[in-house]
């Protein structure tokens, strides 16, 4: 992209409890993509950890979304819920070449997450990251670790990360290791929490500040108020920015995208 775009959206868009506060009443099931992408500018898909899906799903979703939307997904479960990450290579090169090159210039970052048990091991997981493609068929590819053991907060973790350019997820949440250290040139994040008596999810102020982090990455800048492992990084030149309301009151999540891309306009 030739300037930096900050994308906001939730975590698939099949969801029953959906049907009651986001798509209209009656909207066809058929159509929620359609409906879903015209209120947000990403969506993160999750399905394809489980499962392999295939080219033609990824060109339908491609043509069912206006122009300028982003899909993120989920690499598949095979590929990182191993012992061995540097045996990893075949599973990597059959997800890559799953189809997901149909998704054009809407395919986004791809986001690599391990299980909670999961411990830093520098070789092993340096093996790992040069196992990622850079692109495929012609499409070049960014990658997001999802990491989720405290032993990832260490120096040498995001050295590693820095040295191969793959973000690292910042998760809002408590439940997981929260730190925003900047190991890539775009910022990705999944804000975790979400609470079901607030109508959109996070309060109004709590909004106002995510909007204001969002702007502060997208500058180019690292906001010091985050948690992080690292002294915060001087300001750079301008990046891309993926927000994802995810988990926590999942109910609440496209209100909570909503609510701030409107902070953002």
């Amino acid at each position: 992209m030739a300037k930096s775009a900050i994308r906001v959206g939730v975590g698939g868009w099949t969801y029953e409890p959906w049907r009651n506060n986001f798509y209209p009443e009656g909207w066809p099931q058929s159509r929620e993509l359609e409906y879903a992408s015209r209120q947000l500018s990403a969506i993160e898909i999750n399905g394809t950890y489980y499962s392999t899906q295939k080219p033609a799903s990824f060109a339908k979703w491609r043509d069912e979304t206006p122009d300028g939307f982003v899909f993120s997904m989920k690499a598949s479960r095979y590929a990182t819920n191993r012992k061995v990450l540097a045996e990893a290579g075949e599973s990597v090169q059959r997800f890559v070449g799953s189809g997901i090159s149909e998704l054009g210039p809407k395919l986004g970052p791809i986001v690599w997450q391990f299980m909670p048990t999961k411990r830093f091991d520098a070789q092993d997981f340096g093996a790992f990251l040069a196992l990622l493609p850079a692109e495929v068929d012609g499409l070049a590819l960014r990658h997001v670790m999802d990491v989720r053991h405290e032993s990832f907060k260490t120096p040498e973790y995001l050295d590693l990360a820095r040295r191969h350019r793959v973000a690292t997820v910042f998760t809002d949440s408590d439940d997981y290791p929260s730190f925003a250290d900047i190991t890539a040139d775009f910022v990705y994040a999944r804000l975790m929490r979400t609470e079901s008596q607030l109508k959109t999810g996070y309060g109004p102020k709590a909004l106002d500040q995510w909007a204001v982090h969002a702007k502060q990455w997208a500058a180019g800048g690292d906001p010091p108020e985050l948690p992080h492992v690292g002294e915060p990084l001087a300001a750079k030149k301008p990046r891309d920015v993926f927000m994802y309301f995810i988990s926590g009151a999942k109910e609440r999540a496209p209100a909570a995208a909503m609510a701030l891309i409107e902070r953002l306009r």
